[in-house]
């Protein structure tokens, strides 16, 4: 876990595991290049899958040895991603355009979370 990762919004118990073995770069391409699909994560992980090709061998290892906590299907987190994005200093627009949602979605998801306070 760096720095950057403290910084940021914590992520969603469907993200978590992700996020523990990947830290937040690296959870955040893997959920923009697989969110929404199934994806098997082979014990033994061979350099021609895209998990490897996406993350590195160590990588994909890691997050093989905690696929009994993943969901089968890799979360989109879009309101997560929002938040994480917006910390990261982008504008509403660009991060309507990287989730494919609307900037109304996105302004609506910024309030709710903004409305909720510091507690999360």
């Amino acid at each position: 876990m760096t720095i950057s990762d403290l910084t940021h919004p914590k992520p969603t118990a469907q993200v978590e595991p992700y996020f523990e073995v990947l830290g937040l770069d690296d959870t955040l391409r893997f959920i923009e290049v697989f969110g929404g699909t199934e994806v098997y994560i082979a014990s033994n992980p061979q350099t021609r899958s895209r998990v490897v090709a996406l993350l590195g061998y160590d990588k994909a290892k890691a997050l093989a040895e905690v696929s009994d906590r993943l969901q089968p299907r890799v979360p989109l987190a879009k309101k997560w991603r929002t938040l994480v994005y917006k910390a990261q200093g982008m504008l509403t627009v660009q991060i309507a355009r990287k989730l494919c949602v609307t900037d109304v979605a996105v302004r609506n998801w910024l309030r709710a979370e903004a409305t909720r306070g510091p507690a999360r």
